[in-house]
């Protein structure tokens, strides 16, 4: 098995492209020896174009399954889902048979060995649900139910899912969030994540917004272009708003 040295992490880019390009120019995301992508990947104004950047990167990218991708193939497949946002039916009928045989392969969960941190398991939502949500202040008890069946030697988990970064001790392992690059909560940008000897550090992106937005106005095709990109690359959604939605799923 190889051992990587330096990965960076990306999630949930939702199909929006200058965002994506903008973190995979960062120095440590182009000499990063793997950049893992834990979900969300096309789920957005952008679909076909974010999937062909990622599969252009080869080898040196991995692509995990997120409740999106799941789902986006449920849908160019004919069935239906419980995707609050209507843009996820125009992304999923945007895909060709590649694309949406690429998302019905990808892996939930993945363990990768990573120097100086042993195997790192990467997942979506957390290892056991790629919907499941899990926040900072998750209390502990529902923590150790979360991660009950991880291996012992595991003791990094690295997610997305719920668009805001964190890194929090649960009985002495590390999860990680490393937030979203297409689609933030709270705090506009591009969020990432980057994992090198032994050391977890949470990386912020800032964008152009309105040259983000331009640009999604003028490549993407989808009719509420221009209030999607908006509301979502401005980040027009506050953290308190949505930990008093996530609440219900984490049990308050």
């Amino acid at each position: 098995m190889r051992v990587f040295a330096r990965v960076a992490v990306l999630s949930d880019i939702h199909g929006v492209l200058p965002a994506l390009r903008a973190v995979l120019a960062e120095p440590l995301v182009e000499n990063a020896d793997l950049i893992v992508i834990t979900g969300d990947h096309a789920a957005g104004p952008q679909p076909v174009e974010v999937l062909d950047l990622l599969t252009s990167l080869g080898s040196r990218a991995v692509l995990i399954r997120g409740n999106a991708d799941r789902e986006l193939v449920e849908l160019a497949r004919g069935g239906t889902t419980d995707i609050p946002d209507p843009i996820a039916g125009w992304a999923a009928a945007q895909l060709s048979p590649d694309h949406i045989d690429l998302l019905d392969r990808l892996p939930h969960p993945l363990t990768i060995e990573i120097d100086g941190f042993g195997p790192v398991l990467f997942c979506h939502g957390s290892p056991r649900d790629d919907n499941e949500v899990v926040l900072v202040d998750t209390r502990i008890e529902r923590w150790l139910e979360v991660l009950a069946d991880v291996p012992p030697e595991v003791t990094t988990i690295v997610a997305g899912h719920t668009h805001m970064p964190f890194l929090r001790l649960v009985d002495r392992r590390r999860f990680v969030v490393s937030g979203s690059v297409g689609m933030p909560y709270g705090q506009s940008g591009a969020h990432w994540a980057y994992l090198e000897n032994g050391t977890i550090s949470l990386h912020r992106t800032v964008l152009d917004e309105d040259a983000a937005v331009r640009e999604i106005i003028r490549d993407s095709s989808y009719e509420d272009r221009e209030e999607w990109a908006n509301y979502f690359v401005r980040a027009e959604t506050s953290d308190v708003e949505v930990l008093a939605q996530f609440g219900p799923r984490d049990g308050r």
